[in-house]
């Protein structure tokens, strides 16, 4: 399985607009980071973790022509604003499967109204197969995911598991019993927003703390405001099995 971190950045990515942050303004590359995204890919299965408004920069850097799946984890513009660019995977290959909660579902409804419509409906508009999925796991090709219920700040999200692999982005709270989903991992994807404590999102010190309580072999640390720092003086902070994740790093299980 091989695993395309496609942005690693929080909401406004960085470098965020008419920001003069030292990180803003930093040239390393892996300081420049597009809304969070990740690409799964197994056997002949590509499936796309969030869909948000840097997408199709994202897929043009690499070379994925089929689109298997969507998972949404939530509804919040960052994670699905790109929704209309799955466009060229329908026309070459027909309605595109998305797998979301009920009420993710609905607000993509609402927001791509023109997309969901039954009648009348625009010549060449994107087609979806929409599957309201639970914490109940479910079946992509010969994979398993199982759904992860996590809190971001007070709103149900969902992180997923795919064999070894999980991926947990926009997490503030974590039940004891979704932690024991999370056992035996090979890699763990979790968010580490910024120093500083945050309402709604881990900072690097509870990031560090579960990384700690599950015990992965390897964790990638993702969704990163500028807040956190240059990518280099963090990275060589961490603890030999954590690794902060940039856009475009490839990593197999």
């Amino acid at each position: 399985m091989k695993i395309t971190f496609l942005g690693t950045g929080t909401s406004q990515g960085i470098p965020i607009i008419g920001s003069t942050h030292p990180v803003c303004l930093s040239q390393d590359p892996k300081d420049k980071r597009l809304r969070v995204s990740a690409l799964v890919q197994w056997d002949d299965f590509s499936v796309l973790i969030d869909c948000g408004p840097d997408f199709r920069q994202q897929l043009l850097r690499t070379d994925c022509t089929k689109l298997d799946a969507v998972l949404f984890t939530h509804e919040h513009s960052d994670h699905t604003a790109g929704l209309d660019d799955l466009r060229p995977f329908f026309y070459r290959q027909g309605a595109i499967d998305v797998y979301a909660q009920e009420r993710v579902l609905k607000s993509l409804y609402k927001r791509f109204d023109y997309i969901f419509v039954t009648e009348n409906k625009y010549p060449g508009v994107l087609t979806l197969n929409a599957h309201p999925i639970t914490d109940t796991s479910f079946s992509i090709g010969a994979k398993t995911v199982q759904p992860i219920n996590v809190l971001h700040n007070s709103l149900p999200i969902f992180g997923f598991r795919i064999d070894t692999f999980a991926y947990i982005t926009d997490a503030k709270t974590i039940s004891d019993i979704e932690v024991e989903k999370l056992q035996n991992l090979d890699v763990l994807v979790i968010n580490a927003l910024r120093i500083e404590p945050h309402v709604s999102h881990f900072n690097l010190e509870e990031a560090l703390a579960f990384i700690k309580l599950i015990n992965p072999k390897r964790a990638f640390l993702t969704h990163i405001s500028h807040h956190l720092g240059f990518h280099e003086t963090v990275e060589n902070s961490l603890p030999p099995n954590v690794k902060l994740a940039y856009d475009q790093l490839q990593i197999s299980i």
